[in-house]
């Protein structure tokens, strides 16, 4: 819908030259211009991973949405890739014009395969997130990078059909949240939404990042996804890159701004 609109207003610049005496290019320019300006801006869809809810994105949220963005904060389901990919893919056949697809942790791994086929999806932002090329899955990118302290910190409850994942409350601050207060963090140990083992072994399918544009946040001190492997996967996409040193694994709560700022950056450069 973005580029028909604007599609349509460059196409109307000329007829207004045309038909205004000599000397007014000034005023085309000022027509595209204001168009410009009052084109609708790109949702974003923020897509939280596992051990969290959409909660976890409050922060940011509260900046885009200042900024005139209209957000949607996805309750993925944390059942399994295929299965999750299909209920994000679902709501993106939802949501009319551009889309600015972002993803957190094992979110990444869910756009990653949802965003394929939408051509409304003009931008991938991974927050600390898994990007996966196919066939991988989350365990063998982390057996690729050692460093990772988030397998022994795994308490397993069984729940009908599967097995849950949660991260224990005493290792969760150290492991996820190391550079959140310590009173938010115990308040994000409690409400963590638990993820299916199963999901973390489910291959991803074709990825996204392959013919999307990306963006890539890459928290310098994470314990959950070891920074070098955020790095491998964001130089393999071939995605804009900032790493903020000393950020852990929660950096969208800790970082706020700088997470808003580069999904920022992503919705201005597709546009």
């Amino acid at each position: 819908m973005l580029s028909a609109v604007m599609a349509g207003t460059l196409l109307a610049v000329p007829a207004l030259s045309g038909a205004a005496p000599a000397g007014s290019a000034s005023t085309a320019k000022a027509v595209t211009t204001s168009a410009k300006a009052n084109t609708p801006k790109p949702t974003v869809v923020l897509v939280h991973g596992a051990f969290a809810d959409s909660s976890s994105w409050n922060a940011v949220t509260a900046r885009l949405e200042r900024q005139g963005y209209p957000v949607i904060g996805v309750a993925n389901p944390l059942r399994g890739l295929a299965d999750d990919s299909a209920y994000l893919s679902s709501i993106l056949d939802t949501v009319p014009g551009p889309v600015v697809l972002v993803g957190h942790s094992y979110g990444g791994a869910v756009i990653t395969d949802a965003a394929t086929g939408h051509s409304n999806v003009k931008a991938l932002v991974y927050v600390a997130a898994f990007a996966p090329d196919q066939g991988e899955t989350g365990l063998s990118i982390l057996g690729q990078y050692p460093g990772s302290r988030l397998p022994p910190a795994l308490a397993v409850r069984p729940y009908p059909g599967g097995q849950d994942a949660y991260v224990n409350p005493a290792d969760f601050r150290q492991v996820f949240a190391a550079d959140v207060p310590a009173g938010k963090a115990r308040l994000m140990a409690a409400g963590q939404r638990p993820v299916s083992l199963a999901a973390f072994a489910e291959p991803s399918t074709a990825p996204a990042w392959k013919s999307v544009p990306s963006w890539f946040l890459v928290a310098g001190s994470d314990r959950a996804i070891p920074p070098a492997a955020e790095q491998a996967m964001a130089h393999r996409a071939g995605s804009h890159t900032q790493v903020i040193q000393g950020a852990s694994h929660a950096v969208l709560v800790s970082h706020p701004d700088a997470t808003a700022h580069i999904i920022e950056a992503a919705a201005h450069a597709t546009s």
